[in-house]
């Protein structure tokens, strides 16, 4: 069994907050997460629990399988 991508994850959210135009602490805010746990996805120094996913998942409109690298496309 592969191992979880964390730089997948975190190219992944980097780019669907460039194409909403929204910043790591504006996420962070509308989603009720902390500012760090956005930072720390991103630079692949956490991993996201199963809530988290689920949030971005909905809040970006794509699957969690997208958001985990599980599929290419939304």
């Amino acid at each position: 069994m592969e191992e979880f991508d964390r730089t997948r994850f975190a190219e992944r959210l980097k780019e669907l907050r460039a194409d909403k135009n929204i910043g790591q602490n504006a996420l962070a805010k509308a989603l009720d997460l902390s500012n760090a746990s956005v930072s720390y996805w991103e630079t692949g120094k956490q991993v996201p629990s199963a809530e988290a996913v689920y949030k971005l998942a909905r809040f970006f409109n794509v699957s969690a399988d997208y958001l985990l690298g599980l599929k290419e496309d939304y």
